[in-house]
């Protein structure tokens, strides 16, 4: 009896010769039954005394859709003379990779910016700056990202240096995750921020003991320096768009789940889907900062189906700051800042009637809360609506980031049905530093993605890009392990809390595919979804379970999108 799952044994009709034939690979079809909520494989998936093993060879498709997965052999009477027959040569298959939370625009724009990923002191990242703007006219604002403010929050840089060697062009540096903000005096003349200039609700700019100006500010304070960078024109903004989403379809993904979409990023990817130049999908997320969209959609209500690249029916909303900036919103205070619990709700700009009026109308919500008191009052904000409106209950809304809860609102997840969309790279970089700003008991209700599954409750795995990288090996790594890059600490940061490498592979394609409610066309290969496919070259099932660490040697081998390849690698 063959391994390999068929949809039949009878020949193929004519009508049934294939578009896109993918062969020769080891096929991971996730259509097996869910593991257990301790991680236990299912006794239906393919895996026995020697680990994993594919249970497919092939996939056929056609119209954009899978038509049949199984055997190499009997995948081969699809093929005609139009088909395109991609052979992966031993590479591995699985279904088509999704980011339920980036910024691509971001992303894309980083082609643009100056890169500070990775430096590790204020002098080595102005001298990046330095090197890498000679020659720029007087005047002409300079703007990099990349610092680290969650490793640099208790020894923030000052503007100094950067007066020094730039006295007469306005520089702007954000942040790894956005959070903070970096500038020199000219930028802050600029923007008119001075000592008197008050900080906006839910945001801080930071002063010396004399009360001088230091060159920084945080959470939504940054948005008093951003705002006055000179804006993109429309056309450059959506080569924004388009870089940062041929960058994800470069990087394995077959779509995104894009948090924050305002009126300038709706058009952007409204007319790129109608010149039928988007690589991959899209799942919008209405940002609840621009009401008037919002208020549009309102009127035009959510999308049905899922029957076009770009579909709308959720909104992403802030509820309190990052853990790292001391933003988020704790039940007791940091740690290490005595008398400091964070800033949330109104204060930080949440709005509650425009979001609950949002779940009214049918539209999923997806709320940013990172502290438990964060946490614990987007739950209370959902279950009164959910009270008043039980229908909102099954629109699957989600918590972006819960990435600090308090043990006795971790079950409150499946009793709202709400999904935990998480981060895994986060856990991977902050561990630096998370116990500091929590403490020893706290901390174990920060990243808990075990706890949450042995509750019930949904998981979604993704990025955050640009903020992290969104490189699917290293994500799957920090899942499966919990360990930074260098592979500390060695048993991994609260192992307890570890993903298997099915559950995690599941992170980035199943779960993600039913936190958009479209888990009956994507995030597994079987026929009459979409044929939206990933390959790669290296086994992410059996290599993230025997040897983790060798995730990162793998390499994406191609990108298919609706049965198009949207990407290959070229041969070496």
């Amino acid at each position: 009896m063959s391994v390999f799952a068929a949809v039949s044994c009878a020949p193929p009709s004519p009508e049934d010769t294939a578009d896109l034939l993918v062969t020769g690979g080891r096929v991971y079809t996730l259509t097996w039954e869910e593991p257990a909520p301790d991680g236990t494989p299912s006794a239906s998936a393919p895996r026995g005394p020697k680990g994993w093993r594919p249970d497919a060879e092939a996939v056929v498709a056609k119209d954009g859709r899978i038509l049949f997965v199984g055997s190499a052999a009997e995948a081969s009477r699809y093929a005609g003379e139009a088909t395109t027959v991609l052979d992966v040569s031993g590479a591995t298959v699985i279904p088509g990779l999704i980011d339920s939370h980036t910024h691509v625009a971001g992303l894309g724009e980083l082609e643009s910016q100056i890169s500070l990923f990775g430096v590790a002191t204020e002098a080595e990242a102005v001298q990046r700056v330095v090197d890498a703007s000679a020659n720029r006219p007087e005047g002409e604002w300079i703007l990099a990202r990349g610092w680290d403010d969650s490793a640099w929050a208790s020894h923030y840089p000052t503007w100094d240096l950067l007066n020094e060697k730039f006295p007469k062009n306005p520089v702007v540096m954000q942040s790894l995750h956005g959070f903070a903000v970096w500038g020199n005096e000219k930028a802050f003349e600029a923007a008119g921020i001075d000592e008197k200039t008050p900080a906006p609700s839910g945001g801080r700019i930071l002063k010396d003991a004399a009360g001088k100006l230091t060159g920084i500010v945080l959470d939504r304070a940054g948005q008093l320096l951003t705002d006055a960078i000179p804006e993109p024109t429309p056309e450059r903004f959506r080569g924004y768009v388009k870089a940062g989403l041929d960058r994800m379809a470069r990087d394995g993904f077959v779509a995104v789940h894009e948090a924050g979409v305002d009126r300038a990023l709706m058009t952007a990817l409204s007319s790129l889907e109608a010149e039928a130049s988007l690589p991959i999908r899209a799942y919008a997320m209405l940002s609840a900062r621009d009401g008037d969209l919002c208020r549009e959609w309102i009127q035009k209500g959510p999308d049905r189906g899922n029957d076009r690249m770009l579909v709308t029916r959720s909104v992403k909303a802030y509820y309190d700051g990052a853990l790292g900036s001391r933003g988020a919103r704790l039940l007791e205070e940091y740690s290490d800042m005595p008398g400091h619990k964070g800033t949330s709700g109104g204060e930080y700009g949440f709005d509650m009637e425009l979001v609950t009026e949002m779940m009214r109308s049918g539209f999923q919500v997806g709320v940013h809360a990172i502290g438990d008191a964060g946490n614990r009052e987007t739950l209370d904000f959902l279950a009164s609506v959910v009270e008043a409106n039980p229908e909102t209950r099954e629109l699957r809304h989600r918590i972006e980031h819960a990435q600090v809860v308090h043990p006795d609102d971790i079950p409150r997840f499946q009793k709202l049905n709400v999904i935990a969309s998480m981060e895994p790279p986060h856990c991977a970089e902050d561990q630096r530093w998370a116990e500091a700003r929590l403490g020893p008991e706290r901390v174990k209700g920060a990243y808990a993605w075990r706890s949450l599954r042995k509750a019930g409750a949904r998981l979604a795995f993704n990025s955050d890009l640009a903020g992290s990288d969104h490189d699917i090996f290293y994500g799957l790594h920090s899942a499966i392990t919990r360990r930074a890059k260098d592979q500390t600490p060695p048993e991994g940061w609260y192992p307890e809390e570890r993903m298997t490498s099915e559950e995690a592979l599941r992170g980035y394609t199943v779960w993600n595919a039913y936190a958009s409610g479209q888990e009956s066309e994507t995030g597994a290969l079987a026929p009459g979804k979409w044929a939206d496919i990933t390959v790669m070259d290296i086994d992410p099932l059996a290599v993230g379970e025997t040897d983790p660490g060798r995730l990162f040697e793998g390499k994406i081998v191609a990108t298919i999108v609706g049965g198009r390849v949207v990407y290959q690698r070229e041969k070496e």
